[in-house]
């Protein structure tokens, strides 16, 4: 006796069901916590790594801050070179940097850069004033036996300056502690200037940031969970009302096939609606695909906005606690105040341009425009400049400033940007040596083509027109997606009614953007060099 009868047909369907949902679900989640952890370690780990080189490049700031604020007393003073030196001393025992830490400036009037057991007299310090006009020995080790004095000495000269970590007493303790201290050779006075942190400050402020983004990647993981569960039941409710409605089938099926000419009309009606459900559901991808292409531009230029306001952030950093140290000194004058004014502004005139390029990139236009390529590929180039800069990736652009064309522009700059992201990409996974994008372009009678070429090692996929099919990707899960090469052939092919082709070169891959000058031409001869 067979086990699927019709009276369990629908009971059998159900479980079925039941089982391969919850194995789904269940595995969807597993894989999401265990990718949603390894990201976090990963991004925890860049993110100590930046904050460690933040706290240096504060500590550098800071220091050559202060010799500027020297500087200008100097020249701006009638004191003699005592009496600033003096004014230069109560100055470094009275500022900080940070509010409520233990950091802290302390100088050395250097005798011999050679070192040795009075290499230097210790002129500042608040956290030894014991030590404080008294000389010191390069010779003298730390709790871990480090000769740190030795080792910044010798950076110095060498270089004029050292960052050098080493254990110290914290203030107003008895505890020793790690400390990275940056010097500085003041070459003027002869003085080593320098300032430091102590690492178990910067850890307990790691361990917070730590502590607040697991928080927060716990409370992601529990909500996608109860999602996942959430889908799981509602998935088991409609199978449970599609068991029902088998039954139902089932029971008059009898009585159908008694009607033959109903049944065959029934079944007309239910292939037409099928139709219609499949042609719906393809359109409905098809939105889905764009929506996401969009999404992931969008993630794409969110992070290229990340990277070229890095810089400016850091500029206008640094103005406002140039002003600031002036301020404290009361030695901020109009003349300051405007330049530094004007500095401000133009960091900030940057900044929004910056915002409107970026914002023009995403403004619908659904009618042909006429353009320089030169300017596009320009343009393009603003937005991820910074990206490919961070990288250390090298653009070669020979393009004739004077090729023009007419078609979508914005869909235009779409195309490229996902090409030149794909390269970038390629030459970061692989790790290239001297990374290389070539940007060239050539015109002829009836088309202009622009081609995109790497060094990354070229497309290792049989056909190559693989790469250009929906969800197709090389990279990893969390990376790649599938869509940013489909997508461009569809604007390319269809809408500007031109031919996007790749082909491998000696060094990488060569992609190719043919667009006709003229829509109603069809049939063109493109020739792929």
């Amino acid at each position: 006796m067979g086990l699927v009868t019709e009276k369990n047909l629908s009971k059998i369907i159900i479980f079925t069901f039941i089982v391969i949902m919850s194995t789904m679900v269940f595995a969807m989640s597993y894989f999401y916590v265990k990718n949603t952890y390894s990201d976090f370690d990963v991004e925890m780990e860049k993110f100590q790594e930046e904050y460690y080189a933040d706290k240096k490049n504060t500590l550098k700031k800071e220091i050559n801050t202060v010799i500027d604020i020297l500087n200008y007393n100097i020249v701006k003073s009638d004191l003699d070179d005592e009496e600033q030196k003096m004014d230069a001393i109560r100055l470094f025992n009275n500022i900080t940097f940070e509010e409520n830490t233990s950091n802290y400036f302390f100088v050395y009037e250097v005798k011999n850069m050679q070192g040795g057991d009075d290499f230097a007299k210790l002129i500042v310090n608040p956290n030894r004033l014991d030590l404080v006009g008294t000389y010191i020995s390069t010779n003298y080790t730390d709790s871990d036996g480090k000769k740190f004095r030795e080792d910044f000495l010798r950076d110095i000269r060498q270089k004029g300056e050292s960052f050098t970590k080493y254990s110290y007493k914290k203030p107003d303790t008895k505890e020793i502690k790690q400390k990275i201290s940056y010097f500085k050779y003041y070459e003027k006075w002869n003085w080593i200037i320098a300032v430091g942190v102590y690492t178990d400050d910067m850890e307990n402020e790691l361990a917070a940031k730590t502590k607040e983004f697991k928080k927060r990647v716990k409370n992601q993981i529990v909500q996608n969970v109860v999602l996942f569960i959430m889908f799981l039941s509602i998935a088991i409710l409609i199978s449970i009302f599609i068991s029902q409605k088998i039954d139902e089938v089932l029971k008059n099926y009898e009585n159908k096939v008694l009607s033959n000419a109903k049944e065959l009309e029934e079944l007309n009606q239910s292939l037409e609606e099928k139709v219609k459900n499949e042609i719906e559901k393809n359109r409905e991808k098809e939105q889905l695909l764009v929506q996401k292409s969009k999404f992931i531009a969008l993630g794409e230029m969110i992070s290229n906005i990340a990277h070229q306001w890095r810089q400016p952030l850091s500029e206008l950093s640094s103005i406002l606690m140039f002003i600031k140290f002036k301020y404290s000194i009361n030695a901020l004058d109009e003349k300051t105040m405007e330049q530094k004014s004007l500095e401000a502004d133009k960091v900030l005139e940057y900044m929004s341009r910056t915002i409107d390029d970026f914002r023009n990139f995403f403004m619908p236009k659904k009618e042909k425009e006429e353009f320089y390529l030169y300017k596009v590929i320009e343009l393009v180039m603003n937005i991820i400049s910074s990206t490919l800069k961070n990288y250390n990736i090298n653009i070669e652009i020979n393009v004739d400033k004077n090729i023009v064309l007419k078609t979508y522009l914005n869909e235009y700059q779409q195309v490229l940007l996902n090409i030149i992201n794909n390269a970038k990409d390629v030459l970061i996974e692989k790790n290239i040596k001297n990374p290389t994008i070539k940007i060239s372009a050539y015109e002829e009678d009836t088309y202009v083509v622009l081609y995109v070429e790497d060094n990354g090692g070229g497309v290792l996929v049989e056909p190559k027109g693989k790469i250009f099919e929906p969800y197709f990707t090389t990279k990893s899960e969390s990376d790649g997606t599938g869509i940013g090469l489909y997508m461009s052939k569809i604007i390319v092919d269809k809408n500007m009614k031109g031919k996007l082709r790749v082909r491998n070169t000696k060094e990488g891959a060569k992609f190719a953007i043919f667009v006709p000058k003229d829509s109603s031409i069809k049939d063109i001869n493109y020739e792929f060099v």
